[in-house]
């Protein structure tokens, strides 16, 4: 099936200042094919990722360092956010709910953390939110990308909690300093695993290696902004930004090296290849990859039973594709590639699945929408 959608149907707005509520209109609704679309937020300052709670609201981060939580006619800012270095592609980020969250009211953020000197680095903090108050309280940094670096591009960062409860965090290498995702002595370019408190699981690969960070599970990575456990078989799976081409689809295998900036698909900016191509022993490969590259950020392992022939499915946004990808699998291999929205002139930061097994997406402007996928007949 193919699908193209040319436009946007809206199912309300959502007036993102800080006064707590959302200005409904009638809905609108614009059809396209099997689906529609409908918008359920709009002015989102550059949203980057979206959870549900267990009542259906949503939790909304903005990168300028506002958490939103949307839902019941209301769009209300969440104080208490940790503060955020929202320069170039730093700010606020990820946003998950913690595993017991029904009975502890944790959340983790994910955020570009301003430090002394100029610089910043990728951190994670958790809190207990009120929602009725609309805070978040009890805030303590969990996780600091070491070391810190002043420059304002490529920290990740995805947060994903694995079935035994601990945390894996997806991060950038900074750009600037891409050889350093070799080393193990640094956070530059890698996936870590820590338990939710931030203590280190004794299991990891590199726990007691002399000259290694304890929390690193894999390394080699560029920009990692996707992140998910496939639940077919209980594994992370991450996507990552290439240079010029080279976006990747990888299965995390615990302690191994994904390659860049040694091997890698496409080229540099500047067309120079990439260190000693695609292949080098020692080095895993990635399940898919794009060449010219799409920017891919967010994913989910569709599940559910609303959209007919979409189980199975992986779906990832794309920024500078500007559309979402759905990705048929057949096993842990990709068989097909479906490009949706491609008329909608949207960059698409997240797309998660609703708890109404509808798929939700964030659009990456200053004026972001929350949008909702409706088969068509629902």
């Amino acid at each position: 099936m193919r699908v193209v959608l040319s436009a946007l149907a809206f199912l309300g707005a959502a007036i993102l200042s800080n006064a707590p509520s959302i200005a409904q209109s009638s809905p609108e609704r614009q059809q396209f094919g099997r689906l529609t679309v409908e918008t359920v937020a709009r002015d989102l300052d550059h949203p980057w990722s979206v959870a549900f709670l267990p009542d259906g609201r949503m939790l909304v981060t903005e990168r300028a360092g506002r958490l939103r939580l949307i839902g019941n006619g209301n769009a209300t800012a969440v104080s208490g956010v940790p503060e955020v270095r929202a320069r170039g592609q730093g700010g606020l980020l990820d946003v998950a709910l913690d595993p017991d969250f029904a009975t502890n009211r944790l959340i983790y953020l994910s955020y570009a953390e301003p430090r002394e000197g100029g610089l910043g680095g990728t951190a994670v903090a958790r809190g207990t939110l009120d929602e009725r108050a609309a805070r978040l309280t009890d805030v303590q940094v969990i996780f600091r990308q070491q070391p810190g670096y002043s420059g304002n591009n490529h920290f990740g960062s995805r947060l994903a909690f694995a079935p035994d409860g601990t945390l894996f965090v997806t991060l950038g290498e900074r750009f600037d300093l891409r050889d350093k995702a070799q080393d193990l002595d640094n956070h530059l370019g890698k996936v870590v695993r820590i338990n939710r408190d931030g203590s280190i699981p004794a299991d990891n690969p590199f726990v007691g290696r002399s000259g290694a960070k304890p929390d690193i599970w894999t390394y080699g990575h560029r920009n990692p902004q996707s992140a998910a456990i496939n639940p077919r078989t209980n594994v992370l799976w991450t996507i990552e930004h290439g240079a010029r081409g080279g976006d990747e689809i990888n299965i995390s295998k615990k302690g191994a090296n994904y390659g860049w900036p040694v091997i890698g698909y496409g080229t540099h900016y500047s067309g120079a290849k990439i260190g000693a191509g695609t292949t080098q022993k020692g080095m895993e490969q990635p399940v898919f990859y794009w060449d010219p590259s799409i920017a891919p950020s967010g994913m989910v392992f569709y599940t559910g039973n609303r959209y007919p022939g979409w189980q199975n499915s992986l779906f990832t946004g794309a920024l500078a594709g500007q559309m979402l990808v759905r990705l048929q699998l057949q096993g842990d291999r990709v068989i097909r590639e479906e490009r949706l929205l491609t008329d909608m002139g949207a960059r698409i930061r997240d797309v998660r699945q609703g708890p109404d097994g509808l798929l939700y997406l964030l659009t990456d402007a200053s004026d972001g929408r929350l949008l909702r996928l409706i088969p068509a007949g629902s």
